[in-house]
C-alpha cells in the first residue's frame, strides 16, 4: 500500500474504532485513536503476518501491552481478515471473544492476553527471547502506553531484552502525555523516556510526531544491531476528533448519539447510526 492508501486506512479505522465502542456503550477512544498510524505501519507495512495461517509459527508476534486499546486493534484484524468484520458490533458483550482487554484463547490473531499494565512488554519479551534461541527470524512488536511505564515490571523486562541483546525486539512507546488520572506528568512524571530506555542498552528512536506515517515506518526501518529497539511515539491521544483530542476525560468512555455523529462526519462525512442497536461498522 502506498502511503496515500494507508492514511485513508487510517481514517476507515478511526471511524470502525468509534463505531464498535459506540455500539458497547463502554471502551477506550481515546488511547485507541492515538496509536492508529503505529498499527496501521505495523499491521499494513512492517509486519510478516498471514491472516489465513494465523498460527504460522515463523510470523512476527505483536503484543498490545496497553490492553484496554483492544478497540483498534480488533478493527485492525477484522480489516485484515482474522475474522469476519460484523463481530466488531459484539464488543464487550457477555460471551463475545471481543472483550475490554485482548484474550489469546478466545480470538484468532491475538498473540498474546493482555491488560494488566506492563505484563504485556514482559510476554514480549519472553517470546523475542524464545525466538532468538529458535533462529527463525521472527520478530515481536510491543505497545505500551507512557502511563504504563509507571510500572516497575516494565523496567525488569527492559533489563531481561538488553542483557540478552534482544535484536528482535522492538518496543513503540504510545508517548500521548495522558492517562485515566490526569496527564502523566502530573500522576508520575516518565519522562525522559528516550534516555531512560538508552540507559537500559536499547537503540532509541525518538519520533517528533508519531501520528505521521511516515516518521513512524522510517523509525521501524531504521538499523540496529545487536540490541533491542525502542520507538517513543509522540501522539495525540483522541487524534482525528477534536473534541476528543488532548482531553482527558476520553480515556475511557463512549459516545452519545451526537458524539458519534460529529466525530464520524469529521472523518469524512459517515452518518451515525439511527441507535446503538442499529449500528452499522
Amino acid at each position: 500500500m502506498n502511503i496515500v492508501s494507508l492514511k485513508e486506512k487510517c481514517n476507515q479505522l478511526r471511524v470502525d474504532t468509534l463505531n464498535e465502542i459506540y455500539e458497547a456503550g463502554s471502551g477506550h477512544p481515546g488511547g485507541s485513536l492515538s496509536m492508529v498510524e503505529i498499527m496501521v505501519s505495523l499491521y499494513y507495512y512492517k509486519m510478516n503476518i498471514n491472516p489465513g495461517n494465523p498460527k504460522d509459527p515463523f510470523r512476527d508476534r505483536f503484543v498490545l501491552s496497553k490492553g484496554h486499546a483492544a478497540p483498534i486493534l480488533y478493527a485492525v484484524l477484522a480489516d485484515k481478515g482474522y475474522f469476519d468484520k460484523k463481530m466488531l458490533k459484539t464488543l464487550r458483550k457477555l460471551h463475545s471473544p471481543l472483550q475490554g482487554h485482548p484474550d489469546k484463547k478466545k480470538l484468532s490473531g491475538v498473540d498474546a492476553s493482555t491488560g494488566s499494565l506492563g505484563q504485556g512488554v514482559s510476554v514480549a519479551t519472553g517470546m523475542a527471547l524464545g525466538e532468538k534461541t529458535l533462529n527463525n527470524g521472527v520478530h515481536v512488536y510491543a505497545v505500551l502506553g507512557d502511563g504504563e511505564l509507571q510500572e516497575g515490571i516494565v523496567w525488569e523486562a527492559a533489563m531481561a531484552a538488553s542483557h540478552y541483546k534482544l535484536d528482535n525486539l522492538t518496543v513503540i512507546v504510545d508517548n500521548n502525555g495522558l492517562q485515566i488520572d490526569g496527564s502523566c506528568e502530573q500522576v508520575m512524571g516518565v519522562d525522559d523516556i528516550g534516555r531512560k530506555y538508552e540507559s537500559f542498552g536499547f537503540t532509541v528512536y525518538d519520533v517528533a510526531d508519531g501520528n505521521d506515517l511516515e516518521q513512524i515506518i522510517k523509525a521501524l526501518d531504521a538499523p540496529f544491531h545487536g540490541k533491542p529497539k525502542c520507538i517513543v511515539a509522540h501522539t495525540i491521544k483522541g487524534k482525528g476528533v477534536s473534541f476528543m483530542e488532548n482531553v482527558v476525560g476520553w480515556h475511557g468512555k463512549s459516545l452519545n448519539d451526537e458524539e458519534l455523529e460529529k466525530a464520524l462526519t469529521e472523518l469524512g462525512g459517515a452518518k451515525a447510526p439511527e441507535s446503538r442497536l442499529k449500528c452499522q461498522i
